[in-house]
């Protein structure tokens, strides 16, 4: 079965074929790449014409393999591009690794030429490191953005599914290409050609920048209690210098006692425990996806010595914050 062949007649903006470079890092997130491709190859179907041409780059010009672990034929090294080439990065896992010398050398010197720079997942950490997002707004995937904000704290990090700022571009992750790439055909060539490859891709709810990349706290957890999803949000912003349970219970206007009641029929676990998990998961995270020393992952954490960090966090999950820290590190040299 073939794609519909209906010819969308495209607005008359001025803009000729636009040229994409898709830089594949290593490990690189394979649905947010074919997201990105796929929204340009239907965009030339539905138009019948070429109005966009890409090729494939990456370090070393030879092969990339995704996340996945399918592999990938380059169409060169990282070359010098021409002034109205668009780049758009593909991160994924593991992206300071892939975050090679050469790659910020190369994307330095193409920003400096003026070209417009996008950072699909996580390649977001690529361009912050490369010094393209200070002063801007930026999004990165949801799991990144502990570790983004201890590292980048010049960035203004949002939630948001995708982010233009001059340009300068970033997404979320998954299938937030989409949503960056539907505005950018809306923008080259009208909303009927951006509507009709949305179609195309059966992707019935077109996202914005304003729209947020993870559900509501409601939705994530399965809890439609007002107070308490106020509480856990509350929760989750404060997570170095954490508020106690009486504090946190007279700012929604309930009594400890409630909130107590609260979280043990919802959560099944008390505030104080529900807390600790959150702080403890962001450790994880920092300490998974950041060089931050232990103690200053401590710290970040709401911790105020190692030693309790390290009893809690073995209470957890079974293992210390300096063997998480090293067996992440043999899991990366493998």
């Amino acid at each position: 079965m073939q794609e519909q062949r209906q010819v969308v007649t495209v607005e008359d903006t001025g803009t000729t074929s636009r040229n994409f470079v898709f830089v594949l890092l290593d490990n690189f997130s394979l649905l947010s790449f074919a997201s990105a491709l796929d929204s340009l190859r239907i965009a030339n179907r539905m138009a019948d014409k070429p109005l966009y041409r890409w090729k494939l780059m990456g370090e070393g010009g030879d092969t990339v393999s995704c996340s996945a672990g399918t592999t990938f034929a380059l169409d060169s090294d990282l070359v010098e591009l021409q002034r109205d080439d668009i780049v758009l990065i593909c991160g994924g896992v593991d992206v300071q690794a892939a975050t090679t010398k050469k790659v910020l050398s190369w994307v330095r010197r193409e920003a400096r030429r003026g070209l417009r720079i996008g950072g699909l997942c996580t390649a977001a950490y690529t361009l912050a490191k490369a010094g393209l997002l200070d002063g801007k707004r930026a999004t990165i995937h949801w799991e990144n953005s502990d570790s983004f904000v201890e590292e980048f704290d010049e960035v203004d990090l949002t939630k948001s599914v995708f982010i233009v700022d001059g340009n300068r571009m970033t997404t979320a992750g998954g299938t937030s290409s989409i949503d960056l790439l539907l505005k950018m055909i809306a923008d080259d060539f009208g909303e009927d050609l951006a509507n009709a490859v949305a179609d195309q891709m059966i992707y019935s709810s077109i996202r914005t920048d304003q729209d947020t990349q993870r559900l509501s706290t409601p939705t994530r957890i399965g809890v439609r209690h007002p107070k308490l999803s106020q509480v856990i949000l509350m929760m989750e912003k404060n997570i170095e210098e954490p508020i106690s349970p009486s504090i946190l219970a007279k700012d929604v206007g309930m009594s400890t006692r409630q909130l107590e009641r609260l979280f043990r029929r919802y959560l099944s676990r008390s505030p104080k425990r529900y807390y600790m998990e959150l702080r403890l998961h962001k450790a994880r995270n920092l300490l998974m996806q950041t060089d931050m020393s232990v103690i200053n992952v401590a710290l970040a954490c709401g911790f105020a010595s190692p030693s309790h960090f390290s009893k809690c966090y073995r209470a957890h999950y079974n293992t210390t914050p300096y063997r998480e820290r090293g067996a992440q590190g043999d899991r990366l040299s493998v």
